[in-house]
């Protein structure tokens, strides 16, 4: 197969230098479509327009779409490693191999910083001074871990401010999820002490957790601290019945991470067994997209690069199943990561192959079962769509359907929802949000005619933007339009929606339905009566699913505003105290709970606010 090559590329290539660094390629739309790196990229870079690599699919399809170079020289290989891996991060090109899901995966947090740490989910890991664990691809999973552990390490969850001296504890206290250091219960030392097990339990230590908690228990019956001693032999139930789950592995004690994956038509799923101290403490799977025409070798490179990118915590070993390429360069970052040496190995027999063994047979056996659910799912949503199409009467199945929602409490606040279904999965980068501008008191009418006008006002521009000669480009997708239109409620909402496309001359193009939530009916232009699809219905499913998103998404934008509108206010009220100021403060401090806790000399450390206003703050707050 000849490709032509434009005179503009070969130029690009001829001028990109013989040194290390980064390259990406970009097609017609100006979408970064693959990310690279090279330790010589003149050479790396003029290999895709050779004849000779046009063999392979993936580089066919590379060199034919790709108008437009782009390369980042760095001072070494390691340094294009890991620049390599934060740009596929923030451009996801479709022509790389990357992990599935581009949403962050949850990590349990040890806030160890604080006097009395707090424990938590969350997913986004910050350079503050605090523990993290993970990643974890199952949020429930890592809840019901957490509410096992704090049966034996009772860790706060409140808001409160620890003093030693409230009078009387939360609920938690009394069912022993709770040290109740807030009444003096137990001092920050002991509070720590139980903080510092809990940590030494997620890395796996659980003999030398145990077996302090032994100690402590001891040390409590001999000192005729009979209640300490109970709430200690309770721990130790709760912490052995952890253990017994986690199954011993390897008589080696070194820290290991175990990798294996499998494909099968193009889908491919990683396995990782986590190995600490000789014992399987836990596995996760990811999915990759973009394996399509990989070497083994190439797949496996690529999710190291992006998983420990990630990770919490790089172990001293990881077992893989092959031998990569890039290995000499992934141990050095790695190493560089963890501060010690980290190996990358390819057990050829024993305890260690079995494992990778192990690994692979679990990643075979959950892509099964994925591959399996997403077919039930895609039958599913065709049906939903087939049967919608029928009840509606529309021309073809609504593939794109977008709904739309008010959220507002008596008039102050008013933000509007859209979100966006293909083939009845969320398509969750076209969401948007509208801050409703033109509308005062409560009138839902009024904001979603303004919401969907200016919905089709940017339909009309992205159209005439993208039209032949116009010379832009439909960044955000504007110019899509759907093939079903929903709006959350009854007759009147629908009206609002008809005569709006009616304005844009689109009342025959799109179709338009009103969803009523109390019976959930479905009202459309011209018919007096509702439409009701069965209840047990895929049809009804999907729309329901549909507008429940958009009310989700409508109502935790409005919450957000309300809360920064009821910060604002207060910090607003304080003399001295204004918009540059309030910024400043909530940056510094994070939020009003930060800025009331904080001491005076706190408050004037923060740019901008002279001791007086701290002062201020202080006796207001």
């Amino acid at each position: 197969m000849t490709i032509e090559i434009s005179d503009h590329i070969r130029s690009q290539v001829e001028t990109t230098p013989h040194k290390p660094g980064v390259y990406m390629m970009h097609d017609a739309e100006d979408r970064v479509i693959y990310v690279g790196k090279a330790v010589d990229l003149h050479s790396r870079v003029r290999s895709y327009f050779q004849p000779s690599s046009w063999e392979h699919g993936k580089e066919r399809s590379i060199a034919s779409e790709t108008v437009e170079l782009e390369f980042i020289v760095t001072d070494s290989e390691l340094e294009a490693l890991i620049l390599e891996a934060n740009l596929i991060k923030q451009h996801r090109p479709r022509y790389n191999v990357r992990l599935k899901d581009d949403k962050r995966y949850p990590y349990i947090k040890i806030t160890w910083a604080d006097p009395f740490p707090k424990v938590f989910i969350t997913r986004r890991m910050e350079q503050d001074g605090s523990r993290y664990f993970g990643p974890y691809t199952s949020s429930t999973a890592v809840h019901q871990t957490l509410d096992l552990l704090r049966r034996s390490f009772p860790y706060l969850t409140c808001n409160r401010e620890i003093t030693g001296q409230d009078e009387r504890p939360c609920l938690y206290y009394d069912i022993k999820l709770c040290l109740g250091p807030c009444i003096g219960a137990a001092t920050q030392e002991e509070y720590r002490t139980m903080i510092r097990g809990l940590t030494r339990f997620l890395e796996g230590r659980s003999d030398e957790v145990l077996a302090d908690l032994e100690k402590r228990m001891h040390e409590a019956a001999e000192a005729l601290a009979f209640e300490r001693a109970a709430t200690l032999r309770d721990q130790i139930q709760s912490a052995q019945h952890i253990v017994e789950r986690q199954k011993i592995v390897s008589s080696i004690t070194a820290d290991q991470d175990v990798i294996a994956f499998a494909r099968e038509e193009g889908d491919a799923c990683v396995q990782i067994f986590f190995v600490r101290g000789g014992k399987l403490l836990g596995r996760e799977y990811f999915v990759l997209e973009g394996t399509q025409d990989e070497d083994e070798r190439e797949v496996m490179a690529a999710f190291l690069k992006q998983f420990y990118d990630e990770a919490a915590y790089v172990p001293s070993e990881v077992l893989l199943p092959a031998r990569i390429e890039e290995a000499f360069i992934i141990e050095q970052w790695l190493k560089s990561k963890r501060g010690a040496k980290v190996s990358l190995r390819v057990p050829r027999r024993g305890q260690k192959r079995e494992l990778v063994q192990m690994a692979a047979d679990n990643a075979t056996e959950t892509l099964a079962a994925l591959r399996a659910q997403w077919q039930a799912d895609a039958h599913k949503h065709e049906q939903a769509m087939a049967e919608i199409q029928e009840a509606l009467d529309l021309q073809q199945p609504p593939t794109r359907i977008e709904c739309y929602d008010i959220s507002t409490t008596q008039g102050t606040e008013i933000v509007g929802s859209m979100v966006v279904f293909v083939h009845g999965v969320p398509r969750k980068s076209d969401y948007r949000r509208f801050t409703v501008r033109s509308v005062h008191g409560q009138d839902d009418y009024a904001s979603m005619r303004e919401v969907l006008g200016r919905r089709f006002h940017r339909w009309r521009m992205a159209t005439e933007e993208t039209a032949p000669g116009g010379g832009g480009k439909d960044v955000k997708g504007w110019a899509k339009l759907p093939d079903l239109l929903i709006v959350d409620g009854g007759k009147g909402q629908l009206s609002v929606a008809a005569e709006v496309l009616q304005e844009y001359d689109l009342l025959d193009r799109v179709p338009v339905a009103g969803l009523a939530k109390q019976r959930e009916e479905i009202f459309l232009p011209g018919r007096p009566k509702p439409v009701l699809l069965p209840r047990r219905s895929q049809g009804l499913f999907l729309l329901q699913r549909v507008r429940d998103e958009a009310h989700r998404f409508a109502i935790t934008h409005h919450r957000q505003r309300r809360r920064r509108a009821g910060v604002a206010s207060q910090l607003d009220s304080i003399p001295g105290v204004g918009p540059a100021r309030r910024k400043a403060l909530l940056k510094a401090l994070g939020s009003l709970d930060g800025i009331r806790a904080a001491t005076v000399g706190q408050l004037a450390a923060v740019p901008g606010i002279p001791r007086e206003v701290a002062l201020a703050i202080k006796e207001n707050l």
